[in-house]
């Protein structure tokens, strides 16, 4: 059975180049996606979500996690469902259909179903390499 020091977990620039800063760790184990992220500055997903093409602009993959450090919160645009916050000491489930917004630096371990988080990666990775090649343009 695999096992690993979250440290040790590969880094997810291998598989998306333009998200994956040394603050991002990730492994694919069976269905599920294992991950470590450590965001150094505030971070709001919605423009990644949108302009990755993602439907709705909302992220299609549930979160199962646990937040080390840090702060997040999660909203549900189209929906009457209220903000949620989570905080350093807490583990949360997040449904898909959200947006997420890093406060703070955090540091964050996720347990994901592989094929949704792998849809939602790939939009980020598409949202940042149109940002790069129309700050290229400019």
């Amino acid at each position: 059975m695999p096992h690993s020091k979250l440290d040790d977990l590969p880094n997810g620039g291998d598989r998306w180049p333009a998200i994956g800063r040394e603050g991002f760790r990730t492994v694919k184990w069976g269905d599920m996606e294992v991950g470590l992220t450590t965001v150094h500055a505030p971070l709001d997903c919605t423009e990644s979500y949108k302009f990755g093409g993602l439907p709705g602009g909302v992220c299609p993959c549930p979160h199962y996690g646990y937040i080390f450090e840090g702060r997040m919160r999660a909203q549900y645009p189209g929906t009457d469902w209220p903000e949620e916050v989570i905080e350093a000491g807490e583990a949360y489930f997040i449904p898909a259909g959200h947006v997420l917004i890093y406060d703070e630096a955090s540091r964050v371990l996720e347990i994901n179903p592989a094929h949704a988080l792998q849809t939602c990666m790939d939009a980020m990775q598409r949202a940042l390499e149109k940002a790069g090649a129309s700050a290229a343009q400019e």
